[in-house]
């Protein structure tokens, strides 16, 4: 099953979504990844009390405001706001699946002091379509995809070591 994070790493790095998708994965060992459980958790404390998790088939959204219909969505920074972007349309293109229309997203960077307000266009919904078919191609393949050439968000990836190191 395509999940939310499939998708995210589709726009951040198709090498870490082949490896991610056959069980390497390198979250567990990244200070940046345990940053940004630190500022999702300590920076709305409030909002387990007011929103509800849902759990979506491929996907588990922390915090839905079921009266609004707003899915909010805490990053640490802006370095991969389109896939950001993609992560939260995605949220919203499973929740009209689920039959629940008209919903919205919050995309909140609470150290950057900044938020971004996201909605699922009826292009989205066909670049989302196309997106999940080639993700599907790219998982069945046998070969890891090349490493890209190094980004410079590539040396805060938990993956760097393993695409870096000779």
């Amino acid at each position: 099953m395509i999940t939310a994070t499939h998708l995210t790493y589709y726009f951040v790095c198709l090498r870490k979504l082949w490896l991610f998708d056959k069980g390497i994965q390198m979250e567990h060992t990244s200070e940046t990844v345990y940053e940004g459980k630190l500022i999702h958790e300590s920076s709305y404390p409030q909002r387990p009390e007011k929103f509800t998790e849902v759990e979506l088939p491929g996907a588990k959204i922390d915090f839905y405001d079921a009266k609004n219909k707003v899915v909010h969505e805490i990053k640490k920074s802006d370095k991969m706001e389109e896939a950001h972007r993609w992560q939260v349309k995605y949220y919203l293109y499973l929740l009209q699946q689920q039959g629940i229309e008209g919903a919205i997203g919050r995309l909140e960077y609470p150290k950057l002091r900044k938020t971004e307000t996201v909605s699922l266009e009826e292009e989205d919904e066909e670049t989302l379509t196309q997106t999940l078919a080639n993700i599907k191609t790219l998982l069945s393949q046998e070969k890891c995809p090349d490493r890209l050439p190094k980004k410079t968000f590539c040396r805060s990836c938990s993956y760097f070591e393993f695409c870096w190191t000779e």
